[in-house]
């Protein structure tokens, strides 16, 4: 612990208090900016830092250190706006919008939403490239029929995270067994106690939740058809599109590196823009940066002024310009827990939890506890695994519950948890590539929520709770 001076178990959290206080009522009922609050939430916790001895350099060590660990996932955020510009400007988004509308009957967009970003996700392990590809499709067909954007967007973000906490190929699933202590292939056959019923139950709400939409809601058969006859003047159709999405589907199944795999396909796809759809190379570099705008289309017959709003919500999108706000929010949440991390507020809150454990049930919940708070303070699902699994995995083993309980409500309560925080990463990620506040579209991702449901019920009744075999209780003992 970095603190010169022990703090209290009130000083400790307060600064977590007053950051859920700023960020629920200024952001959440007063709809401010929610940058300016969390650097007030940090000016608050600086202040608890120096009474506990740190000094500025130690906070500013703290934040650059946050930062620095955050840059991989912001360079990927910054290859993903690049990606959707050109695969807009190369129409393979256009084209799976245009086929998803003929195809896709409105009282089943929500939960196709769900399925097809779940099997995305598993086959390429990340939550993020599913929604940025086929969730930026999806949405753009529930905008086109009218379905309520939110409920998509839950659905969307729900199936990306299923994969996330159940492939191999995924990077919380291989943290979540290396923070316990478990196997990777034990610990994802363990989290199908929770992860299959939650997906069940989920499927059966989504599919409900469609059938029992109102058709009023609908976009009326007439501007669906302006729609589809709008998007097939702008582009040409071929099964060529779809060689941007194919890369990527292979670079995450042969686990290539994510970056080189994602230029690779954005390189291809404004190839395609250029020389297939007929846009210049310059509206190719304006894409990469700013995104696709309708107004690059220059064909005989088309008039870009002309063109009706929904389309252009559509299809004005991408560019490494749309995720500078993503990143700028991130950075001021790990300005945030930086410093507190640095004067040992974390360590404090998460001890003083375990002290109180007392039974099996007591001990997922603290650990389905720990890892939410985690999630809303640091906004990282790799904080909100790796140090709550570092600080329960010694209390699991002397209660004789094997490790893989831990990794899983580790995921159960971390992984699935952070996308529904504001002002986290993946929230400001999932909220600025699909077009819908986390508020809006968080009471929908039912996936995230079931989970650590399922973890608190087997954790009082001892269903599907395994113990340590003998012979690793007696290599614990030894």
């Amino acid at each position: 612990m970095n603190t010169k001076k022990q703090l209290s178990f009130f000083e400790a959290i307060s600064p977590i208090l007053v950051m859920l206080l700023l960020l629920g009522f200024g952001y959440g009922y007063l709809h401010l900016k929610a940058e300016p609050l969390l650097i007030l939430a940090t000016v608050y916790g600086a202040f608890i830092a120096k009474k506990a001895g740190v000094t500025w350099d130690e906070m500013l060590e703290g934040m650059v250190d946050k930062i620095a660990k955050s840059m991989p996932a912001t360079l990927i955020l910054i290859t993903v706006g690049i990606l959707i510009g050109t695969w807009m400007f190369s129409g393979t988004i256009p084209m799976m919008i245009y086929y998803g509308i003929k195809i896709i009957s409105p009282k089943y967009i929500i939960v196709t939403a769900f399925i097809v970003t779940a099997i995305i996700s598993v086959f390429t392990g990340t939550s993020w490239g599913s929604v940025g590809t086929i969730g930026v499709a999806v949405i753009g067909i529930a905008t086109a029929l009218g379905v309520p954007l939110p409920v998509t967007a839950g659905a969307i973000v729900a199936g990306a995270y299923f994969g996330d906490k159940l492939s191999p190929l995924s990077d919380t699933t291989n943290l979540a067994p290396i923070a316990a202590g478990s196997e990777l292939y034990d610990h994802i056959k363990h989290m199908l106690y929770t992860t299959v019923p939650a997906f069940v139950i989920s499927l059966i709400i989504y599919t409900i939740l469609g059938l029992n939409s109102s058709t009023g809601n609908y976009v009326s058969p007439e501007k669906v058809n302006l729609m589809l006859s709008t998007l097939g003047s702008m582009f040409n159709w071929n099964i060529l599109l779809l060689v941007p999405v194919i890369i990527i589907l292979y670079g995450s199944i042969a686990q290539k590196p994510t970056i080189p795999i994602m230029i690779t396909s954005s390189l291809i796809a404004s190839l395609l823009g250029i020389f297939y759809q007929g846009f210049s190379l310059k509206d190719s570099f304006v894409s990469i940066v700013n995104g696709f705008d309708v107004s690059m289309v220059a064909k005989a017959g088309f008039d870009s002024k002309n063109v009706i709003p929904e389309i252009i919500k559509l299809l004005n999108r991408g560019g490494m310009n749309s995720m500078m706000g993503t990143v700028l929010i991130a950075f001021c949440s790990f300005a945030f827990a930086g410093t507190i991390s640095k004067a040992g507020c974390l360590d404090i809150i998460l001890n003083k939890i375990l002290k109180s454990v007392k039974t099996t049930g007591g001990l997922i919940t603290s650990t389905v506890l720990s890892c939410i708070i985690m999630a809303i303070v640091t906004g990282s699902s790799y904080l909100s695994i790796l140090i709550p699994g570092e600080l329960f995995r010694d209390a699991y083993k002397q209660r004789g519950l094997a490790a893989k309980n831990l990794s899983r409500t580790l995921e159960d309560s971390g992984t699935v948890i952070v996308p529904l925080v504001p002002w986290s990463m993946a929230g400001v990620y999932m909220s600025s590539t699909l077009g819908v506040e986390v508020i809006k579209y968080a009471p929908w991702a039912f996936l995230c929520y079931l989970g650590f449901v399922f973890a608190l019920l087997y954790g009082f009744t001892g269903f599907g709770i395994a113990k340590i075999k003998d012979s690793e209780n007696t290599s614990v003992n030894a």
